[in-house]
């Protein structure tokens, strides 16, 4: 069979099931009735079982094999706390429902910012951003707000550290701030000497990500939110590597007055193909009143929807991902006080366990102490690119970790393990890691070798993708 038809499965007349003719009148007028037919595969049932079955195979999924691109998504996620998701008593809830009918649900809620504001000190969390990115856009708005309400309108701009999470500096443009941005020294983290020349009466405040992409944490950061704060401006904090300090340091005495939480990475809610994301904004106790429409309170054993006069408004079309909170509500507690911190504490053991069985074979541009992920920037003395280490690694049955992000470096392999993964899978890893580092630069520029598609153009991928298989024909 041709392979530009090899997803074609449809033949005529052959269906697998036969719905009865529908007996009453259409409820559209024939204006809005659809004339020509409908392009319907007519396949058996069993054809379509085992077609999309086949494809599941063909998939990776990290219950599958180890997924060392991290807790963006990828992370191990416990299948009891999709299970609680998903009961009937949550799906069939409606956001419309008068708040006495879904006092269970808003008491989730409750808890699980109380459970939050715990773990990093702030004073309060909306859950209505639907993202991380939605996250940060909502807290750069209470931030705007801020300065509003104290007539400060000239400032206008937002530092952002080049070690900053990637979506920092497009949030802050979308919310209308202008961006300047600041580098770091050769150990990693903030020029402190050139955020000094930075600050002054325009800036309303600096994005931090703790540790910062580069899986480094800033030992200077008292002195910077110490420096921040005396310019009047505000600490934003980005949570999505709260992975790595979990229990051991709270946002709050970072001096951090505005954060937003990755749901979706840190607490067991996979997004992307496994659902959708959740950015719970916290503030610390004077900005309450400016987090988006409605929080939820509790008076007299019983939970509200509480609106502020001075909030940002809303930003979703009800409260957030429900359902997204629910894992994350049963996650913190599955954990509990006296283990949430097990977390980082393992996963920046696993991290530096990597670290410093790989730093021979490949170049470690900053050679300290790493939390959750490690950063390498390729092979050492081999002429291949981290394009072709990756490509090489599902070869062996691995999906390939972040490549070329940050940007501080030319062939940056950012490695992230996670919590989860036992010593023997990161040995396995690490095994392939040097194996491929001493293999033929042909086989490493030509890879991969046994799956089911071959490299492709990356470039022509992402510009000219093909996403419906008709395209192909």
């Amino acid at each position: 069979m041709d392979d530009k038809l090899i997803f074609e499965k449809s033949s005529n007349s052959r269906i697998a099931y036969d719905f009865a003719e529908y007996e009453h009148k259409y409820a559209l007028s024939d204006k809005y009735q659809r004339k020509e037919e409908l392009l319907f595969p007519e396949v058996s049932e069993l054809d379509v079982v085992r077609h999309f079955t086949n494809l599941s195979k063909k998939n990776f999924g990290v219950d599958e094999g180890f997924y060392p691109l991290g807790s963006c998504t990828m992370k191990y996620n416990p299948k009891i706390n999709e299970e609680l998701a998903g009961l009937r008593q949550f799906n069939n809830v409606h956001p419309l429902q008068d708040e006495k009918t879904v006092q269970g649900c808003l008491e989730i809620y409750y808890n699980t910012s109380k459970l939050l504001e715990e773990i990093t000190g702030m004073a309060k969390f909306s859950f209505a951003p639907c993202a991380g990115a939605h996250g940060e856009l909502t807290g750069l708005m209470v931030m705007k707000k801020y300065f509003e309400e104290r007539g400060e309108f000239n400032r206008k701009k937002v530092i952002v550290p080049v070690s900053a999470h990637g979506t920092n500096p497009a949030s802050a443009a979308v919310c209308g701030f202008e961006i300047a941005v600041c580098n770091c020294v050769s150990d990693g983290c903030v020029d402190v000497e050139m955020l000094k020349g930075m600050l002054d009466e325009n800036v309303a405040g600096i994005m931090l990500t703790n540790p910062s992409t580069l899986g480094i944490f800033e030992k200077d950061i008292l002195t910077i939110s110490k420096l921040v704060h005396k310019n009047g401006s505000l600490m934003y904090y980005d949570g999505a590597n709260l992975n790595a300090v979990l229990g051991y340091v709270k946002t709050i005495d970072m001096g951090f007055d505005i954060m937003h939480i990755n749901l979706h990475k840190t607490f067991s809610t996979p997004h992307g193909g496994g659902g959708p994301g959740s950015g719970p904004v916290g503030v610390r106790e004077d900005l309450v009143k400016y987090l988006p429409n409605p929080i939820v309170e509790k008076k007299n054993d019983k939970y509200h929807f509480v609106y502020s006069k001075k909030s940002i408004g809303k930003v979703s079309t009800f409260y957030g991902n429900f359902n997204v909170v629910i894992k994350a509500y049963a996650y913190i507690l599955s954990l509990g006080k006296e283990h949430i911190s097990d977390v980082s504490r393992l996963a920046v053991l696993n991290a530096n366990y990597i670290k410093e069985s790989l730093k021979d074979e490949y170049i470690l541009p900053i050679d300290r102490h790493c939390k959750h992920e490690v950063v390498f920037d390729g092979i050492k003395d081999h002429k291949v690119s981290t394009l072709d280490i990756a490509k090489r690694l599902l070869d062996y049955g691995y999906h390939p970790p972040t490549i070329y992000f940050p940007l501080l470096f030319h062939e940056t392999l950012m490695i992230e393990p996670t919590e989860n993964e036992s010593k023997e899978t990161l040995d396995g890893f690490i095994n392939v890691m040097k194996k491929i580092a001493h293999e033929d630069i042909e086989v490493l520029k030509t890879a991969p070798h046994t799956t089911i598609v071959r490299r492709l153009d990356d470039v022509k991928a992402a510009r000219f993708p093909k996403v419906k298989y008709r395209d192909l024909l």
